[in-house]
């Protein structure tokens, strides 16, 4: 069970703090449950409500310092996700950002990143789904990489080799 003032990693909302803990009186929430009161690290005016008993949403400590330099080393080696029917691809993406694995976010982010420059090469556009799939991991992964290593995205982004 997480603690008020840890910061952890809720699902889609990224880095956030938690900044109380305890039973909320508001209209459709259920009186009897304990929740998590979150305030996401990338959007300090947006608060969350996170029930402690989850089983839906991924909650988890933020990475270490030296679980970021060790993911960062293993980028390389990491293998793009080997789908080629659309609509598989799109199902296991949604599931990956689900996920909130940082490994499975770098394979999402490396294969459409090589994905794109295929298709670009060939004279073609990259895909609707495609576009924001990887703007949602990237989004996801560098804002967790970002609070961890205190740099900025694109900074982040020069450390990465995806080859």
């Amino acid at each position: 069970m997480f603690q008020v003032n840890e910061v952890i990693v809720y699902g889609k909302h990224g880095v956030c703090k938690i900044i109380a803990k305890g039973k909320i009186d508001m209209p459709m929430i259920d009186k009897n449950k304990e929740y998590y009161t979150l305030m996401p690290c990338k959007e300090k005016a947006t608060i969350v409500y996170a029930p402690v008993e989850n089983n839906k949403t991924i909650m988890r400590y933020v990475l270490t310092l030296e679980e970021v330099n060790n993911l960062l080393k293993e980028v390389p080696n990491l293998q793009q996700i080997p789908i080629e029917n659309e609509r598989e691809r799109e199902i296991c993406y949604k599931e990956t950002l689900g996920s909130c694995d940082c490994r499975e976010l770098i394979r999402i982010i490396k294969t459409l990143y090589l994905r794109k420059q295929a298709r670009l090469e060939s004279g073609k556009k990259t895909t609707a789904v495609d576009e924001r799939y990887f703007y949602l991991a990237e989004d996801q992964l560098y804002g967790e990489l970002s609070f961890v290593l205190g740099k900025t995205k694109d900074e982040i982004i020069k450390d990465i080799c995806w080859e």
